[in-house]
C-alpha cells in the first residue's frame, strides 16, 4: 500500500521545486529572473487536496500508461483488441478515468548534496485501466546544474507487450503562474512539421509541413502573434526533427517572457512534442488565490506522436516485456 501522498522539495539554492507523490507532480517551481528575483513559474495549488479531488486540468503531474489521445479508446495488439475508458469527447486521454496522474507514486531514493534528487515509482498492474500486463515505472526529478531541472522517466513491462509514452505535464508561465496569459511570450520549436488532427482532435496520419502556416515557429515568435488564426488555440504535435543535439538529447523549444527575461531552453529524446496553450483552462483558483483563465500557461509536453498505437507510420509507442522505455527532459532556465 503506497504511504499518503506527500510534497517534496528539491532545491540547490538558485531553483526550488516542490513535487507530490501524487501522480509525481511539479506543484512549484521558484525560478530567479535577471535580477534575482524569485517568481513560482508553474501553474497549480498551494496544497494537495485539489488535486486529490480531480481539480487540476493535469497541471505538473505525470501522464500515462499513454499520454495524449487515443482514438475511439482502441486498439490491438497481438491478435488482442484492447478497450479503454473513454474521457476526451469519442477517445481515451492521459491513460484514461485514472491515469499515472491520478495515483500515489511511492519514494524509492532521495538524494542530497551537490545534485539533489528524488525518484518515484509506480507499479501499474495488468488490466488497470484497460492496458495489457505489469508495468513498473520510475521518474527520477533532479538538479544537475545550478539552473536545470531534470526529468528522467523509464518504465520495464514486466509479462506483456503494452504501449507506453510516458509525459510531463506542466503549464509554464515564465512571467509568474499568477501574472495573466502567456500570448506574449516568444517561442522556438524545433520542429518543421506537426501532425494535423481531425474534428476530434486525433492525428490523421498525415506529416505536414508548418512553413507557411500559422504553426511555423521555427524562428522565433509570438506566442500570440497567429493564435487566432488557429480554430481554439495551439494544441497540436510537433515532429521534432530539426534541432541541435547534445549528450544525447535534442534541443525541442525555447520559450522566453520579456517583462522579465526568464528563459526556459527544453531538451529531450522523445520524437514529438505538444504545443498547448492553455485553451480550455476556465477561471481555475489555484496558488495564493490567482484566478487561471484561458492561456495562463503554456505546456511543453514531449512525447510519443499521440494515437501512435493505431498509426503505422508513426514512431512506435510499443514496449515488449524486458525491455525498457526511457524518455528524458531537461529544462534550462536562464535569464
Amino acid at each position: 500500500m503506497a504511504a499518503e501522498p506527500e510534497i517534496f522539495e528539491l532545491s540547490n539554492g538558485r531553483i526550488t521545486a516542490k513535487i507530490a507523490s501524487w501522480g509525481a507532480t511539479i506543484t512549484s517551481l521558484l525560478n530567479p529572473d535577471a535580477q534575482g528575483d524569485l517568481a513560482d513559474v508553474v501553474l497549480g495549488f498551494d496544497t494537495l487536496e485539489p488535486y486529490l479531488k480531480g481539480m487540476a486540468p493535469y497541471f505538473g503531474c505525470i501522464v500515462g500508461r499513454v499520454a495524449n489521445r487515443i482514438k475511439s479508446g482502441k486498439f490491438g495488439l497481438d491478435g488482442v483488441e484492447y478497450s479503454l475508458p473513454i474521457n476526451n469527447g469519442p477517445n481515451s486521454l492521459h491513460g484514461g478515468l485514472k491515469g499515472f496522474d491520478k495515483v500515489v507514486w511511492d519514494v524509492v531514493e532521495r538524494k542530497d548534496g551537490e545534485c539533489p534528487s528524488i525518484t518515484f515509482q509506480y507499479d501499474s498492474k495488468d488490466g488497470e485501466e484497460g492496458y495489457p500486463g505489469d508495468v513498473t515505472v520510475r521518474a527520477t526529478y533532479s538538479l544537475p546544474e545550478a539552473t536545470t531541472l531534470r526529468l528522467d522517466m523509464e518504465a520495464i513491462p514486466a509479462n506483456k507487450a503494452t504501449p507506453i509514452s510516458l509525459a510531463q505535464h506542466t503549464y509554464w508561465n515564465l512571467a509568474g503562474h499568477n501574472s495573466g496569459n502567456i500570448l506574449d511570450h516568444l517561442i522556438q520549436i524545433w520542429g518543421k512539421h506537426i501532425t494535423p488532427v481531425d474534428e476530434n482532435t486525433i492525428p490523421t496520419g498525415e506529416i505536414m509541413p508548418v512553413q507557411g502556416t500559422p504553426f511555423d515557429f521555427t524562428t522565433e515568435q509570438k506566442i500570440g502573434a497567429r493564435i487566432n488564426d488557429v480554430p481554439g488555440g495551439y494544441d497540436h504535435n510537433y515532429v521534432l526533427d530539426s534541432g541541435d543535439e547534445k549528450n544525447g538529447l535534442k534541443h525541442a523549444a525555447k520559450l522566453k517572457d520579456t517583462s522579465s527575461s526568464r528563459t526556459l531552453d527544453l531538451w529531450t529524446d522523445a520524437p514529438g512534442m505538444q504545443f498547448y496553450t492553455a485553451n480550455y483552462v476556465n477561471g481555475i483558483t489555484g496558488k495564493g488565490r490567482a484566478v487561471y483563465g484561458k492561456h495562463a500557461g503554456v505546456f511543453l509536453e514531449t512525447q510519443g506522436f499521440p494515437n501512435a498505437i493505431n498509426q503505422p507510420n508513426f514512431p512506435s509507442v510499443v514496449v515488449q516485456p524486458g525491455a525498457k522505455y526511457k524518455h528524458t527532459m531537461l529544462y534550462e532556465f536562464s535569464a
